[in-house]
């Protein structure tokens, strides 16, 4: 019931053993009073409600034709429920290891999996957790055979992930002045396995290009002789939106992109129709996840080990990081060709996009000058190297809002974060009725989106005496 990620009672703050916790609540938790109740306890209750259909994301096999009231098909009916929970603090413990980098030590790759899970977790966690493991195996027999990875890799077990990926949090809040700094990626394997046909990948858009390389490297697990990219493109015509999409709140990899400016990239199988019903019950065991893939866990959890062996390999070796910083030119102009739709209510207000349309601009020329720079540059010398590499993995941390604070607005990410502050918010407002657009609210939604995106432009263009604009 927590609509967000971390420890609800120190929102934006670590809740270490030495944290003199103050009376704060996290702006994530509901208003309203909310309890966990059983699936059987939900079959009932919504069995005695007539009017609207349930949304269509609740349907199932078991609820079909059940609605959300508000009448019941009993007037008098009354719900007596008795609460028995008892608030306990617990600690969690995260684990950790580590491979250190031949010329670049101090930029880390981290891949983490959720070790936690409600019930057997067979699906949640413990594919993910098998995973990471044979990779740190592996990685390190790669090093022991000569191998040098140029940065360092983390190896994370997370605990507290089914409360809200609280274990990754915590540690992001904790360090996040140091780890803005370090930290260059972040590979998730939470939830990795729901079935064995469609390839997804939720990420930030710097990984478009490289996920897209890997994937047309390894053998689709149904189709021994077919890469996951052909399998993709032979079964749908648009096979970037079946298979990318944006990070969701649900993830450890949402809280390194939205709370820390990290970039991430989670990816998994799963089926086309029929999603996994067996996630967070007592049946998610390996004998039903084996079950739904037909007896093809094993290659299934292979042929997705080998995608993200060969993006650590990638981000760890590369001399270049191999992010797209210019991915997000595209995605910016598509955002704002979105808020032109409501050029006449902004022009009613006396209000324009032009200096927002003059900061994408900026952003667009500050990453081809980048791009253009690294192509003319000696990438010989680690010097240069160096220098290029701390200039894009800053990317993702220039979309962090400046003007809010983290502790209000913990998932600062103006684009795929929450919060006032937002683009999601700006768009939200826009689409109100004109009476209940307040003038003040939106041009200063305006102001900050345009001057954090304006921040990412300067940010990107280097020294501060080559950046040209006019305040």
């Amino acid at each position: 019931v927590h609509f967000g990620t971390g420890d609800p009672n120190t929102p934006g703050f670590p809740s270490f053993n030495h944290t003199q916790f103050p009376p704060f609540k996290s702006s994530g938790l509901p208003k309203i009073l909310a309890q966990a109740i059983s699936f059987s306890s939900a079959q009932s209750l919504l069995g005695r409600l007539v009017g609207r259909s349930i949304p269509e994301t609740w349907r199932s096999a078991n609820f079909l034709s059940h609605s959300v009231g508000p009448s019941l098909t009993t007037p008098d009916y009354q719900v007596q429920l008795e609460v028995t929970n008892v608030p306990v603090s617990v600690e969690l413990h995260n684990v950790f290891g580590s491979i250190t980098g031949h010329y670049e030590p101090e930029h880390y790759i981290v891949v983490g999996a959720q070790r936690d899970s409600w019930g057997p977790g067979a699906a949640k966690s413990g594919v993910g957790t098998a995973i990471l493991l044979e990779l740190a195996r592996s990685m390190t027999m790669m090093v022991h055979n000569g191998f040098k990875p140029r940065r360092s890799i983390l190896f994370v077990s997370w605990d507290g992930g089914d409360f809200g990926s609280i274990g990754a949090t915590e540690w992001l809040e904790g360090y996040l002045s140091m780890l803005h700094l370090k930290v260059a990626a972040y590979l998730s394997l939470d939830t990795p396995l729901l079935g064995d046909e469609r390839f997804r990948a939720k990420l930030s858009p710097l990984f478009n290009n490289l996920i897209e390389n890997i994937i047309k490297q390894v053998d689709h697990p149904r189709q021994s002789q077919q890469s996951i990219y052909d399998y993709m493109r032979m079964s749908s015509s648009n096979w970037k939106a079946e298979v990318i999409a944006p990070l969701t709140k649900d993830s450890s990899a949402f809280a390194f992109t939205a709370f820390a400016g990290v970039p991430a990239l989670e990816f998994s199988f799963v089926e086309a129709l029929q999603p996994y019903k067996f996630l967070d019950t007592k049946q998610d065991t390996y004998e039903n996840l084996d079950l739904v893939m037909n007896g093809r866990l094993p290659s299934v959890a292979d042929s997705l080990a080998q995608v993200a062996g060969l993006a650590l390999i990638k981000l760890s070796h590369d001399h270049i990081l191999p992010l797209d910083y210019t991915a997000y030119n595209e995605v910016l102009l598509k955002h704002l060709v979105s808020l032109q739709a409501h050029h006449k209510k902004l022009k009613s207000r006396g209000l324009s996009l032009e200096w927002l349309y003059s900061a994408r601009g900026d952003y667009t020329r500050a990453t081809q000058r980048l791009k253009e720079a690294i192509a003319q540059s000696d990438l010989h010398n680690e010097k240069v190297i160096q220098f290029f590499n701390v200039r894009i993995m800053r990317v993702e941390f220039y979309f962090l809002s400046q003007y809010v604070s983290a502790v209000s607005s913990p998932h600062r990410h103006i684009l795929i974060g929450r919060g006032n502050h937002t683009l999601e918010a700006l768009m939200e407002h826009l689409s109100q009725e004109q009476s209940d657009i307040n003038d003040n609210e939106l041009r200063k939604q305006i102001a900050l989106f345009t001057w954090t995106l304006e921040g990412a432009a300067n940010a990107l263009s280097g020294e501060v005496w080559e950046v040209q604009k006019s305040f």
